[in-house]
């Protein structure tokens, strides 16, 4: 299971990409097209045609890394198509890549303190 950092700028690429690429064709393209490096510490993630697979690419501080995920019997819950990219927290992340409906995923709401007085 894939845990990131809560400190980890993720995002993810929301129109579906060509799954033949390997880890450095990805990498570029996330620099090259959508302005974000995986080798400067962020993770882009992209997905397939079909639903069901998804490719994550990030730097480890040693090498390129390349994760690679298929649901069997369901699909990802994905964000619209659309041009460009958008950005997601570790938590959703979690949740997307366990199949889960990451956009139900908020952070809790923290009440302004109350003055002293």
């Amino acid at each position: 299971m894939l845990m990131p950092p809560a400190s980890l700028m993720i995002y993810v690429a929301t129109q579906p990409v060509d799954f033949r690429k390997g880890a450095g064709g990805l990498a570029l393209l996330a620099k090259e097209t959508l302005g974000h490096d995986p080798m400067k510490g962020v993770a882009v993630v992209f997905r397939a045609k079909r639903a069901d697979r998804v490719k994550i690419v990030v730097w480890d501080g040693s090498g390129l890394v390349l994760y690679w995920k298929r649901l069997d019997g369901s699909g990802f819950k994905w964000p619209p198509i659309v041009a460009g990219v958008m950005r997601m927290n570790a938590a959703q992340l979690s949740a997307l890549l366990a199949g889960m409906d990451w956009t139900r995923m908020h952070a809790p709401r923290i009440p302004q303190p109350k003055a002293l007085a």
